[in-house]
């Protein structure tokens, strides 16, 4: 259980934040930036919520749960055990929910312009910064151990929120498809 009394500690203002193992580290450096970048993914899943209901919004909530989870995985050193981390059940899940939610879209003849209607283009706003997140973790995992599951869900999660951008877009029907060339006066 988390508690919280006091919002500011004033222990950060030099530029360093603590991990879970209370050990010190700068703000800036691999770790941070990646379970940062987990967190601002989470904030605009947070956004396209306000453009959900049902079933939409019951899957974007897990993932925000999730969320968290991977931000605690990242910020607990491989060493440090036990600690919360991202499991294979996490990573299981969004393959079926993506699995799910794709059988009945028609195949892409042309990539997908990010937009549509609110809730897709904001889940194509978060797909882009989860794959920003995976981008620090792999950069992270050159100097230090990060999970396998953690790895593998962030991975997962770009293509999920993909997908349901597109069910969103009325099962794909108002995707709005790239064009190659279209204004460039080659075609």
């Amino acid at each position: 259980m988390v508690k919280l009394n006091k919002i500011y500690t004033r222990t950060g203002d030099g530029g360093e934040t603590s991990l879970v193992n209370g050990r010190r580290v700068a703000k800036h450096s691999r770790r941070p930036a990646a379970f940062g970048e987990v967190d601002e993914a989470n904030s605009v899943i947070g956004l396209a919520r306000l453009h959900c209901e049902g079933d939409a919004d019951e899957m974007l909530g897990r993932i925000q749960n999730d969320l968290f989870d991977l931000g605690a995985d990242l910020a607990t050193p491989e060493s440090d055990s036990p600690a919360l981390r991202i499991t294979d059940d996490q990573v299981a899940r969004l393959e079926t929910e993506i699995d799910t939610l794709n059988a009945d879209l028609q195949p892409l003849t042309s990539f997908i312009l990010p937009g549509g209607s609110p809730a897709s283009a904001w889940l194509h706003l978060a797909r882009t910064v989860a794959r920003r997140a995976e981008r620090k973790m792999t950069e992270l995992a050159t100097e230090e151990v990060v999970s396998e599951p953690a790895m593998r869900y962030i991975n997962r999660l770009s293509d999920h929120l993909f997908v349901m951008a597109r069910i969103l877009n009325e099962g794909g029907k108002t995707d709005v498809l790239w064009r190659p060339g279209q204004n460039s006066g080659q075609n």
